[in-house]
């Protein structure tokens, strides 16, 4: 028997560049009791035209979005920022209009970071697996800062058989990439980058993880021009043992 309806919104980033990370959402899901459906009709949250302060189209988006994600009991997103948009900012996006403000207000409640759901949601204390690697982990700033997530994915990478995780020695710092921010003050971007490459290498891991493809990408682009052997991941690639495909960076 399902456990309940939940929205997979599976963000821009993911179905345009990384696929396998919204399967394997869908699968953490699935095992975890849960009756998953991902909307077609879907689209950008809003994020990008908020933070460019486009508040117009960015609220005109929100509606779209809250519409169509109000049939289920949750929605899930395999991402800190854009969780967080649909969490903490589309109440405010929409305070001021009549119509949607409590809607808004509403869904916000139902919606959750991917392992943040599995964790606080599902009640999951282990996920069965096995991955023989060193790992470190990047916090990334909306998921840590916007929805206080850090244990949640610790935690479960802990059942994982094999996986050594090692912290960095700064994991919460930002990479850098903070969606128009590398494209504003690319200068900046990539001095702030080079430093997270470093902590990341100095960890000895073979691997590192997030739960924001956003950082990934950028983190896995300056490694890669760095000429490293570190390998990226979406941590829901891992925990779902889906790992058939290339490391993000790694596959052309």
């Amino acid at each position: 028997m399902s456990r309940g309806r939940v929205g997979l919104f599976a963000t821009c980033l993911v179905d345009l560049w990384r696929p396998s990370v919204g399967f394997a959402a869908l699968e953490l899901l699935e095992r975890a009791g849960y009756a998953v459906e991902v909307p077609p009709a879907q689209t950008c949250c809003g994020q990008p035209a908020w933070n460019a302060g486009d508040r117009a189209d960015a609220a005109d988006l929100a509606r779209r979005t809250v519409a169509l994600f109000e049939p289920y009991d949750w929605v899930v997103v395999p991402s800190g920022s854009c969780a967080g948009m649909l969490r903490v900012h589309y109440p405010h996006l929409l305070a001021d209009d009549p119509a949607w403000a409590a809607r808004a207000r509403a869904l916000a409640a139902r919606v959750h970071e991917l392992v943040s759901f599995l964790v606080r949601v599902a009640g999951l204390e282990r996920i069965e697996g096995r991955l023989p690697c060193r790992v470190t982990y990047h916090d990334s700033c909306s998921g840590l800062r916007e929805l206080g997530i850090r244990e949640e994915p610790r935690r479960l990478l802990a059942g994982i058989e094999g996986l050594t995780l090692v912290e960095m020695a700064r994991p919460d710092e930002c990479c850098g990439f903070g969606g128009t921010f590398c494209v504003k003050y690319p200068e900046i971007s990539a001095r702030m980058v080079d430093e997270k490459a470093s902590d990341i290498e100095a960890t000895g891991a073979e691997l590192v993880l997030a739960g924001d493809l956003g950082c990934l990408l950028n983190i896995a682009g300056r490694l890669r021009r760095r000429g490293s052997r570190v390998a990226v991941r979406h941590v829901a690639e891992v925990l779902a043992g889906r790992l058939d495909v290339p490391p993000i960076g790694g596959d052309g």
